[in-house]
């Protein structure tokens, strides 16, 4: 089972594959392929249900499901998928069992190993989850406001870019936001990368609470063996992308964690050192997966739902592999209004109604480009990217972004978040700095 998912894995992350995928896929492309399927629907169709609000599969089909990988792509479209109650399968062979994803509330959805028949799961309680109101302002000058955003919404920022939702928060209150069709307050949609910064912010809250040590040497009992030299490597390091670990592809996809079916455990502590540890930049899946997996003992009492239920982000979850790990690099499902609230946190620097939730300089210290950075448009902190070479934009703003388009702008000298959720196809990009740059001036 594993060793199918570990060559889908290899596969997918060959540059001559995704350039000329073969005639007829094989059997680990297709499995990989009915795995994103599953999962894609299953976190969309019920964490809408769970937050109060509803999707549908064609709505999945025509927004999460376009655009995705050209070696799954046509793949994807094609398979059937079938929505059970706690559960989510598809087809992809005939002497198979289909690949299922599984709906815990609370706990969102798994992706279950190739082979899986459909054991039982333990189903957690259903419980009410509160939406809390948001308070609203009123921007200097909304006919400004409601032209950028309405530009976002057709497609203005990036040929083929597929906008789906933004939230914008000037001195606590909702100033600005539009949803495409579909779409709306009580719609979670997957995170991607943004939860990587969710990840750096859930690592805070635990150095807060004197629990971690980030310039300490990660956790990780598999380096712990004598002479392995993968113990040096700090938690710092590990945020900052800076690991020295190999990284199989740019950007490091996890295609056999993400969909396959593998556990974090299984895949990311495997890796040998490829640089000394703080000495390279590189982007990368496992970096974070690590950083989370080096902290999981203070899960048990402190998981992640708890500090989203602190900041009124009852609409979030963290989703774990079928091993219970986190998967806090890219599986969280999430709302506009609530990635909002994430980014106030960073605003109001780590305080919550009067409670400090981060220790104090936290905003400094993922703000700083320490260590090597990476070449482009953005530098690079702790979990977060930084605005340090774009002109119009001011230097202490960050932001946390994710795969297909979504982002969370931080702007503390204007006390402004900006949240732009959605569903680039690959090869789309929305320009994300032009549309902060334009936010920033309509609400000046």
């Amino acid at each position: 089972m594993r060793t199918l998912i570990l060559a889908a894995a290899v596969a997918l992350a060959s540059p001559a594959f995704a350039q000329t995928p073969p005639a007829e896929p094989t059997s680990a492309t297709r499995a990989m392929a009915a795995g994103y399927k599953a999962l894609m629907v299953c976190g969309a169709l019920k964490n809408a249900e769970a937050a109060g609000g509803s999707r549908t599969v064609e709505s999945v089909e025509a927004n999460e499901l376009v655009g995705v990988y050209p070696e799954i792509d046509a793949l994807v479209r094609e398979m059937p998928v079938e929505v059970l109650p706690a559960r989510v399968a598809v087809a992809w062979d005939e002497t198979m069992p289909p690949r299922s994803a599984v709906w815990r509330r609370g706990r969102g959805c798994t992706i279950m190993p190739v082979g899986w028949r459909g054991e039982q799961i333990a189903l957690l309680p259903s419980a009410s989850r509160p939406n809390d109101p948001m308070p609203t302002g009123r921007s200097a000058d909304p006919a400004a406001l409601e032209a950028v955003l309405t530009r976002a919404l057709d497609g203005g920022y990036g040929e083929g870019a597929n906008t789906t939702a933004v939230v914008i928060l000037q001195d606590g209150k909702l100033v600005g936001e539009v949803y495409a069709p579909g779409f709306g307050v009580d719609t979670p949609q997957r995170t991607w990368s943004v939860a990587k910064s969710l990840a750096g912010t859930v690592i805070g809250a635990a150095v807060h609470r004197g629990e971690v040590d980030v310039n300490a040497p990660a956790a990780i009992a598999d380096w712990s063996r004598p002479g392995d030299p993968r113990a040096a490597i700090t938690l710092d390091q590990l945020m900052r992308m800076a690991s020295g670990l190999t990284s199989d592809t740019a950007g490091n996809r996890t295609d056999a964690l993400y969909f396959g079916g593998v556990g974090v455990d299984e895949q990311a502590t495997t890796w040998p050192l490829i640089a000394p540890p703080g000495m390279r930049y590189r982007y990368a899946n496992n970096d974070t997966l690590l950083a989370v997996l080096s902290i999981a003992e203070t899960f048990d009492e402190h998981p992640p739902a708890e500090l989203f239920e602190t900041l009124g982000m009852h609409d979030t979850v963290a989703e774990t592999d079928w091993r219970g790990n986190y998967v806090l690099s890219s599986q969280v499902w999430s709302t506009a209004r609530d990635l909002a609230r994430f980014g106030q946190l960073y605003v109001d620097d780590g305080v919550v109604d009067g409670e400090r939730i981060l220790p104090a300089g936290w905003r400094d210290y993922v703000s700083r480009p320490s260590g090597p950075q990476p070449r482009g448009e953005q530098g690079y902190g702790a979990t977060f990217w930084l605005f340090d070479k774009s002109e119009g934009i001011p230097t202490d703003a960050i932001s946390a972004n994710g795969n297909r388009g979504q982002y969370v702008v931080i702007v503390p000298s204007r006390n402004i978040v900006i949240v732009r959720r959605g569903e680039d196809p690959a090869g789309g990009r929305f320009d994300h700095i032009a549309f902060t740059r334009d936010v920033l001036a309509a609400l000046d």
